[in-house]
């Protein structure tokens, strides 16, 4: 399994980006998907994540009502939608998966990892 994620980039705040995360495997929808960030000398922390369907996501409070998290199955790939971004959410953005079908916010809960795409959010 290899994850590629992309779409990152440098932004003012309340502007919107669109993160991509593409996944080699051929049973894409066997996998739930999560999305983590770190930021500079934070540890790693839970974003979203959609069940294997796309029918069940779950958010942090920090970005519920401003990212939105979805899939497309015959594209094998994962999308977060980020809306209204502030600074705080600067950070790097990594897709993971992971082979159940309950979906989880802890990141060792996740088997496989992409390289991470940068945001930046300028004030």
């Amino acid at each position: 399994v290899q994850l590629q994620a992309s779409g990152g980039g440098l932004v003012q705040a309340g502007g919107s980006l669109r993160l991509s995360c593409v996944d080699s495997t051929r049973t894409f929808s066997n996998f739930v998907m999560g999305w983590f960030r770190q930021a500079p000398e934070k540890e790693r922390e839970f974003v979203a994540v959609i069940g294997g369907s796309g029918s069940t996501t779950d958010y942090s409070d920090s970005v519920k009502d401003r990212f939105t998290v979805s899939r497309d199955n015959a594209k094998n790939t994962v999308y977060l939608q980020m809306n209204t971004l502030k600074p705080e959410d600067t950070a790097l953005y990594y897709c993971a998966s992971r082979r159940s079908v309950v979906i989880s916010r802890r990141a060792s809960g996740f088997d496989y990892w992409g390289q991470g795409t940068q945001v930046t959010v300028s004030s």
